[in-house]
């Protein structure tokens, strides 16, 4: 059985001005706080016919930015835990100050969250300096230098060599996956999961593990790590069509309205509906509640799983693999 807590944080937002729900929402989110501000954004500007479309590139760029922390979190120090290691902070710190130098390099007065987008004003210098120090640390510690990456990610002989070295956290952990009692665990052809998997999945080491193993611990695991090395080069792609961009403006709008953003853990939506210029109704839709529901990804993963010594492994494998946002706690209950 799968139970999931989450603090129901849309109440809090009814009965306010879309002004005083963008200042809330990052009160109220500690985990993807851009993601959640810019999906809260884009359900409010549709609802209030608001164009921001020339923020694009400059939100996909925030969005990009949290999801690579994320991702580095996970593998830099989540993974390692699981392995009874120690984590790799020094990494993940180098990281994380460069991302957050991005939001002030884009919007210098620190307003790209908000409804219609901000004054975008890219500050190429400060933006590239940012990025470059992106991927040489991340790599590093992940695949043991940026310049294997291409052939460990090429196909499943490579991946298998790389894990079958361990010279990283990540590649050890790799190997455990790979490994017959876990390789294909948690696969189901229903209840699809999404997350860097379902992005993914038309990559060809990441089809391939789907092929071989289906849409198990393996093919999670994999799926991250091609995200996490495709991201520096695809963020500095959007930095380079930048322009600068003035906030839009309310042009008149339905009074509803959704917003989608694809987060480290999965597609985000937020869904408003204005009256009287307070928000009557919000809702939230979070990827988290998707694969940890009751008939889930890893609910249905957990089905028929053989209760034997090694279960609670490969149950907290399968966890961390769909990457749950709050803290989780497996129970095994042994009946007669």
């Amino acid at each position: 059985m799968v139970t999931i807590a989450r603090p129901a944080a849309a109440r809090a937002l009814v009965g306010r001005t879309p002004d005083e729900a963008q200042a809330l929402i990052p009160l109220l989110f500690s985990l993807c706080g851009t993601a959640q501000a810019l999906a809260a954004a884009q359900a409010l500007e549709a609802a209030l016919g608001v164009d921001a479309s020339p923020h694009g590139d400059a939100r996909a760029l925030l969005v990009a930015a949290e999801t690579l922390d994320n991702h580095a979190w996970q593998v830099l120090m989540g993974w390692p835990a699981r392995l009874g290691e120690c984590p790799q902070p020094q990494a993940l710190a180098t990281l994380r100050h460069a991302t957050a130098a991005i939001p002030a390099a884009l919007y210098p007065a620190r307003d790209g969250r908000r409804v219609g987008g901000g004054s975008l004003r890219p500050d190429r210098a400060m933006l590239d300096a940012a990025l470059s120090r992106l991927s040489g640390p991340l790599l590093d510690a992940v695949f043991a230098g940026p310049a294997p990456v291409s052939p460990i990610l090429a196909n499943l002989a490579d991946l298998d060599s790389w894990a079958a070295e361990g010279a990283t956290p990540a590649a050890r952990l790799m190997r455990r996956a790979l490994a017959p009692d876990l390789a294909g665990f948690g696969a189901v052809d229903a209840a699809a999961p999404t997350g860097p998997l379902a992005r993914q999945q038309a990559h060809p080491l990441v089809a391939a593990l789907l092929v071989r193993h289906g849409a198990g611990v393996a093919a999670h695991l994999a799926a991250r790590l091609v995200e996490i090395a495709a991201l520096p080069a695809r963020m500095a792609e959007l930095a380079a069509g930048l322009e600068p961009a003035d906030p839009g403006r309310e042009a008149g709008g339905p009074g509803h309205g959704a917003g989608a953003v694809e987060t480290a853990r999965g597609r985000l939506t937020h869904w408003v509906r204005l009256d009287g210029g307070r928000i009557a109704d919000y809702r939230i839709s979070a990827p988290t509640e998707w694969n940890f529901a009751a008939d889930g990804p890893l609910a249905r993963g957990l089905v028929g799983a053989v209760a034997d010594a090694g279960l609670e492994e490969r149950a907290g494998m399968l966890v961390a693999a769909l990457d749950p946002c709050v803290a989780s706690t497996i129970v095994i209950e042994r009946k007669d």
